[in-house]
């Protein structure tokens, strides 16, 4: 192509770089430092996580009728129960957001130092090593399963994490900012709001055992004053590789351990024969069914029109205002957050 400057010809040379194909995706950005722990109900409900504190590299395959799940590790050995807490912290930011009314993505930034605060970590150069060697885990462990999470059926194989990779680093090399895209599977599950609120308490267990009773007690006891489990399925379920005497021994010693310290969060385990049985101390929040109050300015009923053409905007403001009351949310940005609620309600109804 050519161009004049003046009265010279100017030859405009092409682009000498090549189309970025790998363009940044969306990110969010980590900075909610009072998010409440909450944790994804598919993870909670099946063994996808070792509780061992060796490296585990044996493939698993747990069924439950006709849905399946099987993971597999890589060479760095299975994502664990600890390295779980990766994924809580960046689950427990992004429903804060969407609490929020805020936009989210699944690929998220976030300082490896508000990791370890988050989830009551003991500072130190370790806990920074640690943190990348999860991602490394959390990266390489591999899901094959037709359980859904959201309206999506996963059947095919994919990571706990697509990819992570470092932000920055301080002087000495230590990692001390991430940027992590999860999976679909994971992402699904957050849209979807298929979580759950754990105690803060859960961070403090040392024993991955405790940490798989206590989600799996969190998911089906719930609020309910109590809920009962057989030794064999609760060892299926948190995907012991124990034998079934040597797994009532531990069982009975986290027993023991929570009748003398209490330390158990939000349940008191016991075990009556081959049944454990775990009783609700009453600590798990119970929602206000309230609704929200919050003044909206009257161009947001302008947006929400355009935002759901069609609609009795006033009809949706009531459904969204109870909605928000169930859910306990009060947004910073009310506006903002109906406006987003229209888009949704339309999207999944289209037109009246």
């Amino acid at each position: 192509m050519v161009t004049e400057v003046g009265d010279k010809p100017v030859k405009r040379l092409a682009n000498p770089l090549l189309p970025d194909r790998f363009q940044q995706p969306d990110l969010f950005i980590c900075d909610i430092f009072d998010a409440a722990p909450k944790s994804d109900m598919a993870g909670m409900e099946h063994p996808v996580f070792s509780i061992s504190k060796k490296p585990d590299h044996q493939t698993r395959r747990y069924e439950n009728g006709e849905n399946y799940i099987e993971i597999s590790p890589s060479a760095k050995g299975m994502a664990t129960v600890f390295d779980r807490d990766i994924l809580i912290f960046c689950i427990s930011q992004l429903i804060a957001a969407l609490n929020d009314g805020r936009e989210v993505s699944k690929t998220v930034s976030f300082k490896v130092s508000d990791y370890i605060v988050a989830t009551g970590k003991p500072a130190g150069g370790s806990a920074y090593n640690r943190a990348e060697e999860a991602l490394e885990r959390l990266r390489g462990t591999t899901i094959k399963t037709n359980i859904h999470t959201g309206d999506e059926r996963q059947w095919n194989v994919f990571g706990l994490v697509e990819s992570a990779k470092t932000v920055r680093r301080d002087v000495d090399g230590v990692l001390q900012e991430v940027q992590v895209t999860l999976s679909d599977w994971v992402f699904n599950a957050i849209q979807a709001k298929e979580v759950l609120t754990i105690s803060r308490d859960y961070f403090r267990l040392k024993k991955p055992l405790e940490r798989r009773m206590y989600e799996i007690a969190r998911k089906h006891c719930g609020k309910s004053a109590e809920w009962r489990i057989g030794l064999e399925k609760l060892r299926l379920k948190c995907g012991s590789q124990s034998s079934a005497k040597e797994f009532k021994r531990l069982v009975n010693n986290i027993i023991a351990d929570a009748e003398q310290h209490d330390h158990f969060p939000d349940y008191d385990p016991f075990l009556e024969g081959n049944i454990v049985v775990f009783r609700s101390k009453g600590t798990v929040p119970v929602p206000v069914v309230e609704i929200y109050e919050g003044a909206l300015d009257p161009e947001a009923y302008h947006d929400a029109r355009t935002a759901a053409p069609g609609w009795d905007v006033r009809m949706i403001e009531q459904e969204w205002r109870a909605w928000c009351g169930r859910e306990e949310i009060e947004p910073k940005h009310p506006a903002r957050h109906f406006i987003k609620f229209c888009h949704s309600w339309y999207e999944k109804r289209g037109k009246p």
